[in-house]
């Protein structure tokens, strides 16, 4: 797996490359860079999944985790590009009641408040 940061009018969007698993969990790990950026003073975080087909539970849980630490701190996390099956897990862990999810980046970034 393979995470790249870019910033877009103070968002920072994480763009995920490949299967968000344990065994290929880069260090520092996904919610650690989230952390990061929120120590930074970075709120709002958007999540590209387009080029990732497969999480898996413990993938799940950093979802989850970087969604906790992100609204504790009045922040917002969102999914973008997210494929039919991944949307499938999301329904059936009912992760979709939880988290903002759009089908392109676009509207996902406008959901921001940004132009």
């Amino acid at each position: 797996m393979d995470i790249r940061t870019r910033d877009h009018q103070g968002i920072v969007v994480f763009d995920i490359d490949g299967e968000v698993t344990i065994s290929t969990m880069p260090q520092p790990t996904l919610h650690q860079l989230i952390k990061d950026q929120l120590e930074r003073g970075k709120r709002d975080i958007l999540l590209d999944l387009k080029k990732v087909d497969f999480i898996d539970s413990f993938g799940i849980g950093e979802l989850l985790a970087s969604y906790v630490s992100t609204q504790n701190l009045g922040g917002k996390l969102k999914l973008c590009h997210v494929s039919r099956k991944l949307f499938l897990l999301f329904q059936i862990t009912r992760l979709v009641t939880v988290l903002e999810i759009y089908e392109d980046c676009d509207r996902a970034l406008k959901s921001f408040g940004t132009p």
